[in-house]
């Protein structure tokens, strides 16, 4: 009797098996219970991979240091350094930024969703810490006399890290969907909520309305928490990923500890970012060219020097 699983196929052979015919099985499609089976397998398999990249390969948490001024001086030093030493390399990458934010800047203009340009201009420095993983690879390399040029920031993507990194990736994109959705609401809560006609009466009921100066002071208030709440979170956990394969959890929570510790240090290193991100994205992102590199570059030494 022939088995469900299999088709014999019948098969008539050369000289050198005797010329007799002979039967090979052939494999076709299983149950559904080995399937099934399988499927668990994999989940299990995906399961513990997440839940390792989420705790790491370490027990005890990195040290913190006390950093000032000074620090973030020599950071943004380095920063500019890697930036002379790799340019060509760097160039690359960092341009792939301001055209992201000039795409993104045209779709809003031409679906009239003017009264959300603002909360996107803002809100895009959320992923930076994301957007700038390649430069943090290309400074850890430099430091330690390797190759740092694109191909090893592309490598990047083939670090144990990696999937630690994505997940921390996913965090920043869903907090950019959560302000977007937010900014929204207040709009629609003040100005709103019938879209502007064009940007010249939307800036006008803006600065000249009651609704308009509401708009804007809760919209920054509860912008620059979002800010803060990803400062806190990313201010050195993706470097540290990539230096140390520690996991998603104590990433966090060491990157945490640093602005416990060192809150007005950390507050001024994100004023700064803020600041050269506003002055850079003026004359039509394209100061993003030089800013995004050297505050990424920095981002790795700053990392340097507050975690032992």
């Amino acid at each position: 009797m022939l088995d469900r699983r299999v088709v014999w196929q019948v098969g008539t052979y050369s000289s050198v098996l005797g010329g007799f015919p002979m039967v090979k099985p052939v494999k076709t499609i299983g149950n559904p219970g080995s399937w099934l089976m399988q499927a668990f397998g994999d989940a299990s398999h995906y399961a513990k991979d997440a839940a390792h990249e989420i705790h790491g390969d370490v027990i005890s948490h990195p040290k913190v240091k006390r950093i000032g001024i000074e620090d973030i001086r020599i950071a943004l030093r380095k920063g500019a350094n890697d930036f002379l030493a790799l340019r060509t390399d760097v160039l690359f990458i960092a341009i792939l930024y301001p055209i992201i934010g000039l795409s993104l800047s045209a779709i809003f203009f031409h679906r009239e969703l003017l009264h959300l340009f603002f909360p996107l201009i803002s809100g895009f420095a959320l992923l930076g810490p994301i957007a700038a993983v390649g430069l943090y690879e290309m400074s850890r390399r430099r430091e330690n006399g390797e190759t740092a040029d694109f191909r090893a920031a592309l490598g990047v993507m083939g670090s144990p890290a990696i999937g630690a990194v994505l997940i921390i990736g996913l965090g920043l994109v869903l907090m950019f969907i959560v302000w977007m959705l937010t900014a929204y609401l207040i709009f629609t809560l003040t100005l709103g909520p019938e879209p502007p006609i064009s940007l010249t009466s939307f800036l006008w009921d803006v600065f000249t309305t009651g609704a308009g100066w509401a708009m804007l002071v809760i919209g920054c208030a509860v912008g620059s928490v979002f800010a803060a709440v990803t400062l806190a979170m990313t201010v050195v956990s993706i470097p540290l990923l990539l230096h140390r394969h520690v996991g998603v959890r104590v990433a966090i929570e060491t990157s945490l500890e640093l602005t416990r510790k060192n809150p007005v240090t950390v507050a001024i290193w994100g004023l700064i970012i803020a600041a050269c991100l506003i002055v850079a994205m003026i004359p039509l992102f394209l100061g993003l060219i030089l800013a995004f590199p050297i505050l990424g570059h920095a981002t790795w030494h700053l990392y340097r020097r507050a975690v032992e």
